[in-house]
């Protein structure tokens, strides 16, 4: 297994932020707490020095991890927790989860609190211009790239846009498709229109591609 390094966390303030869903035409708005998220996607090398697997795609270091499933995610949070000392923020039975919502361990981040943390203050459809802030179709030459590469945004947070979708923890719309999870921020594959704060994805917990990984949160 590799040497082990704790991905760096951002400390992100307490605020409201404004979801919308198109598909549906609604929008809500939610108070979210103050949190730490990870500065960037979850690397390769963070992912092996925890699990001991490299299933990504396309190989580097400091690549993001790709081709991992939300339960895949779920797992890794926990494991890191047990490997930092901290109490596991999932109670995994089987098929069934719930988030102990008083632990101080790892885990995915909700998406009211990715689009917080990716808007940073900002109101726009991005917190910046797309080529100077994230890797997708028209830049990446099909393919991720390594963490940190691109412009951050106001709170110092890398590739909140492109470079990998990223799992959150919440179900997408139980009525209508069941156990999907939501994946936010856009990857290399896709159109400018995908890379935006407020557009939501979604997949069924099982499923692992080459353009979806994650970035983990606390708190």
């Amino acid at each position: 297994m590799d040497t082990f390094a704790s991905p760096e966390m951002v400390a992100i303030p307490a605020g409201p932020v404004t979801l919308s869903d198109r598909r549906t035409r609604s929008s809500w708005s939610v108070d979210v707490s103050d949190f730490e998220i990870a500065r960037n996607p979850l690397t390769q090398a963070e992912y092996a020095s925890v699990i001991g697997e490299r299933p990504s795609a396309h190989p580097g270091d400091r690549l993001p991890v790709e081709g991992v499933s939300w339960w895949d995610a779920i797992r890794f949070c926990n494991v890191l927790s047990d490997r930092a000392g901290l109490v596991s923020a999932y109670d995994i039975d089987g098929d069934n989860v719930r988030w102990e919502s008083s632990a101080n361990g790892y885990r995915l981040p909700t998406e009211a609190e990715w689009e917080r943390a990716c808007r940073a203050g900002t109101t726009g459809p991005r917190y910046g211009d797309l080529d100077s802030i994230a890797w997708y179709r028209a830049n990446s030459d099909g393919r991720t790239h390594e963490v940190g590469g691109k412009q951050p945004n106001a709170w110092g947070m890398y590739d909140m846009l492109g470079n990998v979708f990223e799992w959150c923890w919440d179900i997408y719309d139980a009525e209508v498709y069941g156990t999907y999870r939501v994946l936010r921020g856009g990857g290399w594959f896709d159109e400018h229109w995908s890379c935006r704060a407020s557009v939501r994805r979604r997949s069924h917990p099982t499923y692992r591609i080459d353009d979806v990984g994650f970035r983990i949160a606390r708190g």
